[in-house]
């Protein structure tokens, strides 16, 4: 009985645990929930023998609790019968034989009391004994469930570390990219022409200006000239 009790501790400690709690405080969930599936199928495992044999001790106890009753009621017919029948003879006047048959009856009632006792002692363990056993099923249904739900989370957990990982490699890639982006290696090159086109567009501005003063320059000259010109004919008019 101490083993069982012992199993039902065991089995009631894992089917109140508190998966979530466990898992939070855990540094690596997944080898904690595969710890934890191999505690539970371990347990499982032992918890069915326990349950199995307390039940096969429980059906035994209970098949000799229903004998002592049936002993018990059979005894009590005989005694009935063995009285009946001594009244029988000691009012027939023969006093010897309704003795005999009285003496029979106290011993059937002696079986009875003795059977009836029996049962009775019975009763209180097979009591515990079915509770145990309510509780075993119970503790080992609840475990069951939750062996379930640690493989189902398992699953769930190495699929949710799959896409991370998968996840991961793509911003790897995303970030080598954006690193030698082409994009922005055209923006740089452009950026270039264009320094390059207004250098050049700076580059016809000071040679258009240079032009201008040398034509500016010219049309001074020829002003002058004209100047000269006009004065040498007033001074010789006749020339």
């Amino acid at each position: 009985m101490a083993e069982k009790q012992t199993v039902l501790g065991r089995i009631t400690q894992l089917a109140k645990a508190n998966i979530n709690a466990l898992l939070d405080r855990a540094e690596d969930p997944g080898k904690m929930i595969d710890q934890l599936i191999r505690d539970y199928t371990n347990n499982i495992a032992e918890a069915e023998d326990a349950v199995a044999q307390t039940i096969g001790n429980l059906r035994l106890a209970e098949q000799d609790h229903a004998a002592d009753v049936a002993a018990a009621a059979d005894w009590g017919r005989k005694a009935l019968a063995a009285s009946t029948r001594a009244d029988e003879l000691r009012a027939a006047g023969s006093t010897a034989d309704a003795d005999k048959f009285d003496n029979l009856a106290k011993v059937a009632i002696g079986k009875q009391i003795a059977a009836e006792q029996e049962a009775t002692t019975a009763e209180p363990m097979i009591a515990s004994q079915t509770e145990v056993v309510e509780k075993l099923k119970s503790g080992l249904a609840a475990m069951k469930d939750k062996l379930a739900d640690l493989k189902t989370r398992r699953d769930s957990l190495v699929a949710r570390q799959k896409s991370a990982e998968a996840q991961s490699k793509v911003q790897g890639a995303l970030s080598a990219i954006n690193v030698l982006d082409p994009t922005s290696e055209i923006s740089r090159f452009e950026d270039k022409v264009r320094r390059e086109e207004a250098k050049a567009a700076g580059q016809a501005e000071v040679a258009a200006s240079s032009l201008d003063a040398q034509f500016e320059e010219l049309e001074v000259s020829s002003a002058a000239v004209e100047v000269e010109a006009r004065l040498a004919a007033l001074k010789n008019p006749t020339s």
